[in-house]
């Protein structure tokens, strides 16, 4: 596969109707040096003529976050912090080569940083939430690269890596096994996957397959029990399978705000009973585990 002709092709994405007047908008930011803190809070502070929270508006949803750029606070509809200081004991990056899978707008690599890996690499086709990181890292500055593709190209990507981050992505594929495959060639030498994903409640070895949609989301394929998630990855070819975290979702991590449009968590619920969908499936609870490749 020519990656760098896909790239070609897919650097035109940031030509479309909508993303063109973002992309522009984006030119117009004056450059500077600017005070960046990496908590919680991804917070960029000191002194800017541009209206920054005009262009944000403009760069609606804001899915993940939070960001505050000056005076502005992007409340994004996921906390993203909380899922990030639940995983956070369990890695180390430093000198790490690091992937992000399905990255968005960036936040989680942002966060990243402060372990000083060797690099850091996001994946994620989408020209809106490559708009975004480009518009949050022009005030940070970060050697963060971001490639619009996704969890397909890593096998053949000009590089393997030491550990990479799929959180919130397996759901979305039709083929969970075949993903896994993907990720695990993306990996060096005993390398390790951080995977979070949607599962159910059982000790056997079974998955829900909603008929259309899941809490309001049409493309969930597979919601399996934890053991038919160990048996998906082991069939992929890891060598060891470590459940890390549980949670269950709720409105203190995923609400509405003023910073997306549409609907989240509370309209996805059943309103006379939380612990089930709209559509009568157990609600979204999610299982943290780490995966390696060649366990010695």
């Amino acid at each position: 596969m020519d990656l760098q002709e896909l790239r070609n092709q897919r650097q035109k994405w940031m030509t479309w109707k909508n993303i063109t007047p973002l992309r522009e908008a984006l030119d117009s930011l004056e450059d500077g040096s600017w005070r960046v803190e990496l908590g919680d809070v991804v917070k960029v502070s000191g002194s800017i003529k541009k209206d920054v929270k005009e262009l944000a508006k403009l760069m609606m949803p804001w899915r993940k976050g939070p960001f505050e750029l000056f005076d502005t606070y992007i409340d994004s509809e996921w906390k993203s912090n909380i899922k990030y200081n639940l995983l956070r004991r369990h890695f180390n990056l430093k000198d790490k080569k690091v992937a992000d899978i399905g990255c968005n707008n960036g936040y989680y690599l942002f966060r990243m940083q402060e372990d000083e890996p060797k690099s850091l690499v996001g994946f994620d086709p989408s020209p809106l939430y490559k708009t975004q990181f480009d518009f949050i890292n022009h005030f940070v500055k970060s050697n963060i690269v971001y490639e619009l593709l996704g969890v397909e190209h890593l096998e053949f990507y000009e590089e393997k890596f030491d550990t990479i981050f799929c959180l919130g992505v397996l759901y979305h594929r039709s083929d969970p096994v075949g993903m896994l495959k993907s990720l695990y060639k993306g990996l060096d030498k005993q390398g390790e996957v951080i995977l979070d994903t949607f599962y159910i409640d059982g000790d056997s070895e079974m998955c829900l397959c909603p008929e259309s949609s899941y809490s309001k989301i049409p493309n969930i394929y597979f919601v399996p029990t934890v053991k038919a998630l160990k048996n998906w990855c082991l069939r992929a070819g890891f060598d060891s399978f470590e459940v890390l975290e549980t949670s269950t979702t709720d409105t203190a991590e995923q609400r509405k705000t003023e910073w997306i449009d549409g609907q989240s968590l509370e309209d996805f619920l059943d309103k006379s009973d939380k612990s089930k969908t709209v559509e009568g499936y157990p609600a979204p609870m999610r299982v943290y585990v780490k995966l390696i490749k060649d366990k010695r």
